[in-house]
């Protein structure tokens, strides 16, 4: 198993810090900056969801799914090396959850053609107690691949 902290300690000076592009929609903020630590340069794509309230649903599904959408897009882009996707909330379990369950269910849909909901929210219950907090949030997780069901179905009519 990969250890969870470094062994030794280190303090890495970040010596350049830029930000190529910001990019605004439906209470979604992209930011896409580079930063540089000696002679290596990174890319750090940050998404930030202000529109969703904590213990809470957006008003609307689409803009979940368009996360969803571009995060997955960025992870299948990146480089082996690029390290992992982080997904963080103020809890870490609501809205992270509901974001991680539509993720690994989009796939899982997409991939299989079914998807088993409750399953996989008992799993990731699992893995970390609390996720997905509310009944609300659940039912979201429903309506947001209700919504790529038909996203897909559209598709394989074209």
């Amino acid at each position: 198993s990969c250890a969870f902290w470094i062994d030794e300690s280190v303090i890495h000076m970040v010596s350049k810090w830029s930000t190529r592009f910001c990019l605004h929609f439906a209470g979604l903020h992209v930011f896409v900056c580079m930063y540089q630590c000696g002679e290596e340069e990174r890319t750090l794509r940050h998404y930030w969801y202000t529109s969703w309230p904590d213990q809470k649903t957006p008003d609307k599904a689409p803009p979940l799914l368009e996360l969803v959408q571009q995060v997955d897009g960025a992870r299948e882009e990146a480089l082996p090396s690029s390290g992992p996707i982080i997904v963080h909330c103020s809890a870490g379990i609501g809205r992270t959850g509901c974001f991680i369950a539509t993720s690994i269910l989009c796939k899982q849909l997409r991939t299989e053609g079914v998807v088993d909901i409750l399953r996989a929210t008992c799993q990731l219950r699992l893995d970390r107690g609390g996720m997905i907090q509310t009944c609300e949030q659940y039912q979201f997780v429903h309506h947001v691949l209700s919504l790529y069901e038909k996203q897909l179905s559209r598709s394989a009519e074209e």
